[in-house]
Parts: C-alpha cells; sequence; structure tokens
C-alpha cells in the first residue's frame, strides 16, 4: 500500500511539475522575443503603440531608409500644389554624375530630357534609386543643401528626437564627393533611431497612404529599364524570394550601406489592423526580411483591436460630479466615444480609466461651474495599462490612451436670486457649523 501511495504521489508531483512548466514557456513566449538585428521596434500603425522593442533609441545609420523622409516630402509638396505627378524636371549635372557611376548600380538617366515626378518618385520608392532622389529633392527645394534643411526641420515637426540628415538618399556624405550637401561634414552620416524611424513610417502610411501603391509595386519601367522592387516580402512568383513572402505586407523601405548593414521598414495588414516595423543592422539581405516576419508574427499573433470601454461607459461609483452655481446640483459625465487598444493575449483584464478633468472647469473643490452643455467635454478618461509589459507609445506623451470625457445633460446656470440664496443659505449653514463646534467645545 506504502508503494502505491508513492507511485501516486510521484505520478501527481510529475503532473504538477510539467503543468507548470508549460505555463512557463508560453508566458515566455508572450513576453519575450528573439529579434537578431541591433535594433528594432514594433507600432500598431494606428495609435503608435509599441508592442515590441529593442535598444528603440540608439541612433544607426538608416542607409537609403533616409528617403522616406524625401518621400513624405515629395508628397507634402504635390499636396499642397507645389507640384503635381505630371510635372516635368530634366536632371542636373549632380543626380546625372550619381546615375552615372556604376557603384551606385542605380537607373542611367539621360541629360536634356523630360522626366514626370511620376517616373522619378517609382525610381526612388521601387528601387531606391538615388540619382531620381536627388533630382526629387533639387524640384521640391532647389536643391540638395535646402532638401536637407527641410528634411530637418520636417523631422522636427513630425516629432522624431533621435535623428540627423545631411542628405538626401542615405548614402554617406564621403561617397558624394565634392557633392555633399552645403552646411553638412564630407564625411558625415545620416543618422536615426528605431523609434524615430516607424515615427516617420507612422506618419507616411497614415498622412500619404498613397505611398503604399509605390512600395507594393513589384515592377515598373523607366527609359527601357526595368525597376525590380527590392522588397522580397512582397507576393513575388519567384521561387527564391518565397520564403520570405508574408501575407499582408506592402511596404515600406529597404536600406543598405556598409556602416550600416542590412536594415528594412517595414509594414503589413491583416484584417483591417496594420503594423509597422522597423529592424537595423542585420547581418544579411534576407535576414531583415526574416526578422521583420518574426515580429509580424508576434504582433499579429500575440495582440488584437479590442474595444476595452463603449462610448457612454461611466465608473460606477464616479459617473456623477458635483455642480456649482447650475439650477441642478449634479450632473452624470461619460465617455465620448469607444476606447481600444492593441492588447496582448490574456490582458484583456489589465485595463482600467480614470477620469482627468479640466481644471479650468472646475472650482477649487473640484466642483464643475455652470453653465454645462450636454455633450460639452469637462475633461479625459484616460486608459490605464496594469499588465506585465509594457513599451508606451511612439510619443512617450502619448502612452496612455484618452477620449473626451462630456456631460450627460445639461445644467444652465441659476439666476441671480438662487445663487444669491444659495449664497446666504451657506453662510448660515458655515456659521451654524462653526458655533456648534465652539459649543461642543466648551463641553
Amino acid at each position: 500500500m506504502k508503494n502505491i501511495t508513492k507511485i501516486f504521489v510521484s505520478l501527481l508531483a510529475t503532473m504538477l511539475l510539467v503543468g507548470i512548466i508549460d505555463v512557463s514557456v508560453k508566458h515566455v513566449y508572450a513576453q519575450t522575443l528573439d529579434i537578431e538585428a541591433e535594433s528594432a521596434i514594433l507600432i500598431d500603425a494606428e495609435t503608435g503603440e509599441i508592442l515590441f522593442a529593442k535598444n528603440a533609441d540608439m541612433k544607426l545609420p538608416p542607409a537609403s531608409m533616409t528617403k522616406m523622409m524625401t518621400e513624405y516630402l515629395v508628397l507634402e509638396a504635390i499636396n499642397e500644389g507645389q507640384i503635381d505627378w505630371d510635372t516635368t524636371i530634366q536632371i542636373s549635372d549632380y543626380p546625372y554624375s550619381i546615375s552615372a557611376n556604376n557603384s551606385f548600380s542605380g537607373i542611367g538617366l539621360t541629360q536634356n530630357q523630360d522626366y514626370n515626378v511620376r517616373q522619378l518618385y517609382e525610381g526612388m520608392a521601387i528601387i531606391s534609386d538615388n540619382a531620381t532622389t536627388i533630382a526629387l529633392a533639387e524640384l521640391v527645394a532647389g536643391s540638395e543643401s535646402e532638401f536637407v534643411k527641410m528634411m530637418n526641420a520636417k523631422g522636427e515637426a513630425l516629432g522624431l528626437t533621435d535623428f540627423e540628415f545631411v542628405n538626401a538618399t542615405g548614402l554617406n556624405n564621403a561617397s558624394l564627393g565634392d557633392n555633399y550637401p552645403e552646411g553638412t561634414a564630407p564625411d558625415a552620416d545620416n543618422l536615426i533611431s528605431a523609434r524615430s524611424t516607424a515615427i516617420l513610417a507612422y506618419h507616411l502610411v497614415n498622412d500619404y497612404p498613397e505611398v503604399l501603391e509605390f512600395s507594393s509595386t513589384l515592377r515598373s519601367e523607366l527609359d527601357g529599364e526595368q525597376l525590380e522592387n527590392l522588397n522580397w516580402m512582397l507576393p513575388w512568383n519567384n521561387d527564391n524570394f518565397s520564403q520570405y513572402y508574408y501575407e499582408g505586407v506592402d511596404g515600406l523601405k529597404t536600406g543598405f550601406t556598409t556602416e550600416a548593414g542590412y536594415s528594412f521598414t517595414g509594414t503589413a495588414e491583416r484584417d483591417g489592423q496594420r503594423l509597422v516595423s522597423v529592424v537595423m543592422r542585420t547581418d544579411s539581405y534576407g535576414a531583415r526580411f526574416k526578422e521583420t516576419g518574426k515580429l509580424f508574427d508576434y504582433g499579429f499573433e500575440q495582440f488584437s483591436k479590442i474595444e476595452l470601454f463603449a462610448e457612454g461607459y461611466q465608473i460606477d461609483d464616479q459617473s456623477v460630479i458635483e455642480v456649482s452655481q447650475g439650477k441642478d446640483s449634479q450632473v452624470e459625465v461619460e465617455l465620448a466615444e469607444n476606447l481600444s487598444a492593441m492588447v496582448r493575449n490574456g490582458e484583456e483584464d489589465a485595463y482600467t480609466i480614470e477620469y482627468v478633468f479640466d481644471e479650468d472647469k472646475l472650482t477649487d473643490d473640484g466642483q464643475l461651474i455652470a453653465p454645462i452643455e450636454q455633450g460639452e467635454s469637462v475633461g479625459k478618461a484616460r486608459l490605464i495599462y496594469e499588465g506585465n509589459v509594457e513599451y508606451g507609445n511612439i510619443y512617450p506623451d502619448q502612452s496612455n490612451q484618452t477620449v473626451d470625457l462630456v456631460a450627460v445633460a445639461e445644467v444652465e446656470r441659476a439666476n441671480w436670486f438662487m445663487l444669491t440664496m444659495g449664497a446666504i443659505g451657506s453662510f448660515f449653514s458655515n456659521l451654524f457649523s462653526n458655533l456648534v463646534e465652539a459649543v461642543t467645545g466648551w463641553f
């Protein structure tokens, strides 16, 4: 009997141990990710929430990922009516010399020939051509030197933090010889962090989604030359690329120089959910796509967009707030719209909200000041994450999502008579309370 008991206890212990180990493995898989790149980041393209980050604030050379800023500024110029897709340009000596240099392996452009903006943009966006990029920079700003000033100013405006642009292409200045942009150092290189690269990509796909038309184009043609996309994650009918294909990928930008290594800013959309990734300094052409695939797998498999709090939601014990100087002494408050987030599997209950009232609409003792319109914003409802792993938002000051907190009903301001009577009543009430306290103190 003792032997049977020992065997039973041993089996039970083994079963428990296996269960514990199994749970532990699942937990680790959900929280960690081994990305073989010096720096990497994965974000939700709608909210900017960071789903994964590795050395994301380290400044590194981005190589041709620099061209995303050039792409942005050209699209901005088109959107503002400064140029259009049919605007023509002839190639100046500087970009022509770049196109004629075999070491840059770009398109062989011809001088004294009109090219339109769409042709040049395809050359830049599809095969990362340097000469067409410089030609577009000259068109928009007059010179690459002036364009670099625009790049850095736009970076500041978009909220990039760890970055410095020294040319439009992503080449190091030493490669440009005497043509490096005025105001930059002859041996300078573009530098940017994965976080700032993700911010740039976030704005590119959201502000000008037409960029995806170009970044997802497999092939085009310019001057009889084939333009073949450098992104192997697109749906190629090619056995050599099939191992890198990823469903939903439609961009965005590759990059390589000896200093930068192999980098890639990717974006993919599945079931209405778009992610943006950045990997910097991987060790081979294909590795950047493999590592990007890991990030996308992690994002799409481990996270879902979930509505956590619906429009009209109220915190149970905070649904009513006192009102000062109103015909009504209280008013209900509620969420003006839904609050959603990218939620890691199993963490649906790791979120709460808190109210942050507009101090300009409150008295010193925290009452809302009448009059109040129905639907008027009286503050914000802030989403609070209480889980185990949080990377925040690409914009640190937006790490907690907010929506407007609004009044459910109108509260009119009381007339002067009611306010006067209220003040008198409050005076005598306070006087009586003080008298009671004083009398109580005598005994």
